[in-house]
């Protein structure tokens, strides 16, 4: 992988604002033509710094709007256990991330709802079917204070 030069973070933060922004707009921002600035995109895209282009949804519109933070025990932490419920887990359509953590838990999940009801079926339904689940604790969000689509460039 190449070194980022300035040019290369100011096309990046520009696409993280606005990922649809015209490949002339993008050059006239970053102070080059368009053909280096193309060069360059594509070349980040090939690196991997540009992972792929999407729109960001309202996720309280479409899924509601209580995010639910759920850490995850499991009886063992051995490879079966871990893959059966990573498996599992990645079909829940109300998980919106899940890490595996170190510590008390073994997973940690951003889980989004539309109310406590929701939950509660979302609970019953699936996160207690899935085998091996031991403990599960969550944590209710009172408010979002920031939620950054890329990480500060």
């Amino acid at each position: 992988m190449s070194e980022l030069d300035r040019i290369d973070l100011k096309i990046l933060r520009a696409l993280a604002e606005d990922g649809r922004m015209s490949w002339r707009d993008l050059a006239l921002k970053v102070g080059l033509s368009m053909t280096p600035t193309l060069r360059r995109v594509r070349r980040l895209e090939d690196e991997q710094y540009i992972q792929g282009y999407f729109a960001r949804l309202d996720e309280e519109r479409l899924s509601g709007a209580m995010s639910v933070f759920v850490s995850v025990s499991l009886e063992k932490q051995t490879g079966d256990y871990l893959a059966r419920f990573e498996e599992r887990i990645v079909e829940a359509p109300q998980v919106m991330s899940c890490f595996q953590m170190t510590g008390d838990a073994d997973y940690m999940l951003r889980v989004v709802v539309k109310d406590l009801a929701a939950y509660q079926a979302f609970l019953t339904h699936t996160l207690t079917c899935i085998p091996g689940v031991a403990g599960i604790k969550s944590a209710f969000a009172l408010k979002s204070v920031m939620l950054r689509s890329a990480p500060p460039i």
